[in-house]
């Protein structure tokens, strides 16, 4: 049971305690603070708390409509208008810089004590029956413990947030800080032994983080590090340590100016992206104008929170926790994810980045290009979608791709979408499935919307007909596909060789699972939708003369599976390859190449091998790609067939016999499924791009390309 690698690597088919801080009031009476909901003492009985439990549906993309969606202007204009909608609404949702430093300035008016957690009250209340594991924010330089401020509510929905909070005054060793850490989490793990605890850190806080898990490497923990300070000896901050003190005071107020000027971010990159988004020059001159004077009015709020002394006491901090993270790199053992911003201004945080993903040895890293070193408060950065995307969730010790699958919200899908619409509206995709009655029409409201749905196909070359295809069910019929990926797509060999494993991210975030029979099995028996394509790799990655070719095991492997739980199996063919590229070098001709046969051999040896037990041509998984040159853009063509019951037929299906002879028709339909599409295209007026493009002149670039008559 394999997949397609390379631009796309999509599925296969299976064979299977924070107390209320009470503040004096005007009136004499204690009140709460408002962003804050408990305090957790340092003390191990501190961590009996509150667990929420989340319940959180995938939220509608479109109304449901089951008539035949035509796909018209009116449709698409219907979806953009929602689009826009939905992300202005959860975009609304998210707390600003500003909030930062208005919950800044009330938390640290009485400050005082010894470091200590606190949960934000977007976080949400949590009760002992969730599954959502413990995640812990380690504070940067600032030290007030609210860098995730911008994340709080989305975290909240799939984590208990605990964040750290150092009070101004407090001149806890570095060492004390991590024995506060160590008694939380071993605590945790008392309670709660079968779930990972996450450490979020940025700057120091990645510091703090990693001596933790140097210090605790049997403890199962997941390190989320931001920009670590692990560089600190690179640093812009080094030139401020050796300063006296006495003679610090004429440059505190440039050094907090250019700290502000950090966490506000670079103004010309801020304007340009409104510019991007649709606003107008002088107005957006004009509001960034007036965040800057905004801005400027929480200077003295940032020398609060570091004023000289602190500010002195924190960088050798810095320095301290830098040296003792560095001396013990070999001693961690946790899953990381590093985050590195491109454009840091205090630390080479890219390329340190680069070094501790070679030291650490299960370890990745994101890298934003335009982030700056404050990288949790910028606008577009979104933890929750980097951690999915990653494919670092997990509730238990080890990942359940099925259980611990977070849906995509709008925002997520709309992303995704846009990053493979250029292919749709590239090649005009044209859509069409079959109705019970067997009358084909245009789009995909011949989908059952019920699952569990089986869709079974052909590849193309690389497979990249399913990477338009899978957001195109989100939007259009609110129907999430799960694919069946190849495990590439989860599982990087460390010395390099394959393709980075952020180049599927956005595969991981529309829930795409490793190709196995438990998760094939998993998918089904939860009703979901699943993508498989039976060919796998050796389909996506066929020789020349082989379009449209299927390479499908002798023997079902799917068969029984849908039978067990009344699977709809819908049969569907793609064509258009033949429009786009032409292969030029096939696995063929590279084998007669030293350097390119030895290249696909290194590589192959690093994959994990599928179905070895399997003979013919579906047993040759070798990982190559095939050098292609690309023509000029002619269409894709999809065609769903109509679906095939297999509920009520358990016990025949049993029968090898009998499955085999349903595997065989599922087959024969897919090919039914080619044939039509080969033969119907001829007679598309618009297949050329020429003939799309003088349409879209004459009826609008929105308007829908007419095609080959139903």
């Amino acid at each position: 049971m394999t997949t397609a690698v390379g631009a796309c690597v999509f599925s296969a088919d299976s064979s299977l305690a924070f107390r209320w801080d009470m503040t004096p009031s005007s009136s004499g009476k204690a009140k709460r603070n408002p962003m804050s909901k408990r305090l957790a003492v340092p003390t191990a009985t501190a961590t009996t708390r509150k667990i929420e439990t989340t319940s959180k549906t995938m939220r509608s993309f479109v109304e449901k409509n089951s008539s035949e969606l035509e796909a018209d202007t009116k449709q698409r204009i219907k979806l953009e208008k929602y689009s826009s909608e939905s992300e202005e609404q959860e975009g609304n949702s998210r707390k600003w810089l500003k909030d930062y430093f208005d919950e800044a300035k009330d938390m640290i008016k009485s400050d005082g004590g010894p470091p200590r957690w606190f949960s934000p009250l977007e976080c949400g209340s949590h009760n002992r029956n969730s599954r959502s594991p413990l995640l812990l924010f380690l504070p940067g330089i600032d030290g007030v413990g609210l860098g995730l401020i911008r994340q709080h509510q989305r975290l909240g929905e799939i984590f208990d947030v605990w964040c750290l909070h150092i009070p101004v005054t407090d001149r806890t060793s570095f060492t004390g800080l991590l024995k506060l850490i160590e008694r939380t989490i071993r605590s945790e793990n008392c309670r709660s032994s079968n779930r990972p605890v996450y450490l979020v850190g940025e700057s120091l806080g990645a510091c703090l983080a990693l001596a933790v898990a140097a210090r605790n490497p049997d403890m199962d923990l997941v390190l989320i590090l931001a920009n670590p300070a692990t560089s600190f000896r690179k640093s812009l901050l080094q030139t401020i340590m050796p300063i006296p003190a006495e003679l610090m005071s004429g440059q505190m107020t440039l050094t907090l100016s250019y700290l502000l000027s950090l966490m506000t971010g670079d103004p010309l990159k801020m304007a340009i992206d409104s510019i991007v988004k649709g606003l107008f020059l002088q107005s957006t001159i004009q509001e960034r104008s007036q965040d800057f004077v905004a801005m400027s009015s929480y200077l003295p709020v940032l020398a609060n929170i570091l004023p000289k002394e602190t500010l002195l006491w924190k960088l050798e901090l810095l320095k301290s926790a830098s040296a003792y993270a560095n001396a013990r790199l070999d001693a961690v053992k946790a899953q990381t994810l590093i985050l590195c911003s491109g454009r840091d201004q205090l630390l080479p945080s890219e390329e340190e980045g680069d070094r501790l993903c070679r030291a650490l040895p299960n370890c990745q890293t994101r890298r934003f290009g335009g982030g700056g070193h404050f990288l949790f408060l910028e606008d577009g950065v979104d933890l929750v979608t980097t951690i999915k995307g990653a494919g670092y969730y997990r509730r238990g010790r080890i990942v359940d791709y099925v259980s611990d699958f977070i849906p995509p919200t709008t925002i997520e899908v709309n992303k995704v979408y846009e990053e493979y619409r250029w292919m749709v509206d590239l090649t005009s995709s044209v859509m069409l499935s079959t109705l019970p009655d067997g009358k084909i029409v245009r789009g995909l409201s011949g989908i059952p919307s019920e699952g569990p749905v089986l869709l079974v196909g052909n590849h193309m070359l690389l497979g990249l007909e399913a990477l338009p295809m899978v957001p195109t069910f989100v939007i259009e019929r609110n129907i999430l596909v799960r694919a069946i990926a190849h495990p590439m797509v989860f599982f990087n060999a460390k010395d390099g060789g394959l393709p980075d494993l952020v180049t599927y991210d956005t595969f991981r975030i529309m829930g795409s699972v490793p190709v196995s029979a438990i998760n094939f099995y998993k998918l089904v028996s939860s009703k979901a939708h699943v993508l498989l394509y039976p060919g796998g790799v050796r389909e996506a990655f066929h020789r020349k003369g082989e379009e449209y070719k299927l390479f499908w095991p002798e023997s079902s492997e799917f068969v029984r599976v849908a039978a067990a739980f009344g699977a709809k199996i819908v049969p569907f063919g793609v064509v258009g390859e033949d429009d786009l590229a032409q292969i030029v070098l096939d696995y063929n001709d590279q084998m007669k190449i030293p350097y390119l046969r030895s290249r696909i051999e290194e590589q192959t040896e690093k994959v994990v091998s599928l179905r070895t037990d399997t003979g013919g041509e579906v047993a040759n998984q070798a990982m190559h790609v095939p050098f292609y040159i690309p023509k000029v853009p002619g269409r894709l063509y999809y065609y769903f067939g109509k679906p095939i019951e297999t509920k009520g037929r358990k016990q025949e299906l049993r029968d090898k016999k009998e499955a085999q002879e349903l595997y065989l028709q599922v087959k024969s339909e897919v090919e039914k499924c080619v044939a039509y599409l080969k033969e119907k295209r001829e007679s598309d007026p618009y297949r050329n791009i020429l003939s799309r493009l003088i349409h879209q002149a004459a009826h609008g670039l929105t308007s829908q390309i007419p095609t080959f008559e139903l």
